[in-house]
């Protein structure tokens, strides 16, 4: 069919929506390295961003059962043959009630990590309101960083899940797969600010973004045949999963316009050096890690075609100390 041979020879490392797609998926880390797994899921993201009309086929990832030994002569009795019988018969009933825990535990694995981004999101949304006391608005912006912080924990457990061994290479090499990924920079987000003397409501700007996004996507995966999501929540989840981009952009902007409120922080009382040098560490990461660097390149880009002229023209001094955070920054 021409639509299977279009979803198997499309440029699926091309496309930056893959990886955002790829990236967001909750599988066990024992099966995401497996082809097949992949390509099902190649085929999910063909049929939703590309080909409505792809016909995608259930996921099995249980292997046969194993083949029958040699037809030796038998011996045995009618009645345990007769048992054998009942046993062998019981036995894909046993194999069938395994499986359906393992899956249960598996959802209810992404249940709890839907439930954490719920309650962040609720939590966001009152300490964003103007209309919320001081008091009530800076704990609610930590208890929906700390929420979001140990929501990044919990899906790295999941996709990554822990080192081999409590050895230094084994844990190196476990920090290097997770270093660049989306959830350990939210993580190291949400521990930047969470204990920060600076209130800043722009601090919770990415992480509204970041739970609506997770939140509208497992409500339209898993509650879409409910008529409550239908009648209310159908149209919200899907404009966010249509503006998934856009909401990117404004979390990179917030991300990028919070180091310059930073900056300028060195100029108050409630300063923090340590703070500031290591969320400039943090943009550093978000402009050079896959995830997030086609957004964080695009905002630098247009940062340094309105700032240029100016420096050029009226801030001579200003060229030398910029080419030296240049050349710090691109290393």
């Amino acid at each position: 069919m021409r639509e299977e041979g279009g979803a198997a020879s499309y440029d699926y490392d091309g496309d930056p929506r893959w990886s955002d797609y790829w990236s967001n998926v909750l599988i066990p880390p024992n099966t995401a390295s497996r082809s097949e797994v992949v390509e099902h899921f190649k085929r999910k993201f063909y049929r939703r961003f590309i080909d409505p009309d792809l016909e995608v086929e259930a996921m099995t990832l249980t292997s046969s059962s194993q083949p029958d030994r040699g037809s030796g002569r038998s011996t045995s009795t009618p009645g345990t043959r007769n048992a054998r019988t009942r046993t062998t018969a019981s036995t894909p009933g046993t194999t069938a009630s395994l499986r359906s825990n393992s899956n249960s535990f598996f959802l209810d694995k992404k249940t709890i990590h839907f439930s954490v981004n719920a309650w962040v999101l609720v939590v966001a949304v009152i300490g964003v309101l103007p209309l919320a006391s001081r008091t009530l608005s800076n704990k609610a912006c930590r208890l929906s960083l700390l929420g979001t912080a140990l929501s990044s924990l919990y899906s790295l457990y999941i996709l990554y899940g822990k080192p081999r061994a409590w050895n230094l290479l084994s844990v190196q090499a476990w920090f290097q797969s997770i270093i660049a990924t989306k959830d350990f920079i939210r993580f190291v987000y949400c521990l930047t600010f969470v204990s920060s003397q600076i209130h800043f409501k722009f601090v919770l700007i990415p992480v509204l973004c970041w739970s609506l996004e997770h939140v509208a996507k497992f409500l339209r995966f898993n509650f879409n045949q409910s008529l409550f999501y239908r009648n209310y929540l159908e149209n919200p989840c899907v404009w966010v999963e249509a503006n998934t981009t856009t909401l990117s952009i404004l979390s990179s902007n917030a991300e990028i316009a919070l180091g310059f409120l930073l900056l300028l922080s060195l100029f108050s009382w409630q300063r923090n050096i340590l703070q500031i040098f290591m969320y400039w560490q943090l943009l550093k990461l978000m402009y050079h890690a896959p995830a997030t660097a086609g957004y964080h390149k695009s905002t630098w880009a247009k940062i340094n075609r309105v700032i240029s002229p100016y420096i050029r023209r009226h801030a001579h001094f200003f060229i030398s100390p910029l080419s030296t955070v240049q050349r710090w920054w691109f290393r």
